[in-house]
């Protein structure tokens, strides 16, 4: 990357000295005509970074929500109800996955979450899942999905459409993904406090 923004940087510098004395500048080739294909470049490869980054905080998280829930919830509770327990969970979750840090949330196309919990009679399931906004670069999101996701691109291309654009013409309902992660955990008769490992009082 530095030795991109260097060679550019130099070639600048010349047409600028050329221009400066008196003699016609030369044509920068490679600054015209690849510079946006080096701009493109650097946006999938941003997205596609903030897409592996936002599936390994959903991981994180989700694993931090079932551990915390499979040891504080309890079939009998009473001082400290379970629907506040998940309301604590799940603002702490979206602390960490970024929903406080508006750059944060920028970068990762967040709209909202949602933690759900469902009571079995041997297990908890925790479903964490999280919706994305897509911010429709022009650059990337000129062509309708059906053009750029055609044969031999396939569902794969279709999800990273939604993942970054708006379908042109379908504002409301035609852009955002939905991630979700599913955790099992038993269930508890009687709650255990949850402590972060190598934490000491």
């Amino acid at each position: 990357m530095t030795i991109v923004f260097r060679t550019i940087s130099r070639r600048l510098a010349r047409g600028a000295q050329a221009l400066r004395n008196g003699r016609p500048g030369q044509a920068m080739t490679e600054v015209v005509l690849l510079f946006p294909v080096f701009l493109v470049i650097v946006f999938i490869t941003a997205k596609i970074f903030a897409l592996l980054v936002l599936v390994q905080k959903l991981e994180i998280a989700s694993f931090y929500a079932a551990r915390r829930w499979q040891l504080e919830s309890h079939l009998n509770a009473g001082d400290y109800p379970d629907d506040q327990l998940q309301k604590d969970i799940e603002d702490k979750v979206k602390g960490y996955i970024g929903f406080d840090n508006p750059s944060v949330a920028k970068f990762l196309n967040l709209q909202s979450m949602k933690l759900e919990v469902q009571r079995t009679q041997v297990w908890n399931v925790i479903t964490l899942r999280v919706y994305t906004s897509p911010k429709n670069i022009k650059l990337l999101c000129r062509y309708p999905k059906q053009a750029v996701c055609a044969y031999p691109y396939g569902q794969d291309c279709m999800n990273g459409y939604d993942f970054m654009c708006v379908e042109p013409g379908n504002h409301q309902n035609g852009g955002g993904k939905s991630l979700e992660v599913i955790k099992y955990v038993p269930s508890r008769d009687r709650p255990i406090q949850f402590v972060l490992p190598g934490i000491k009082d």
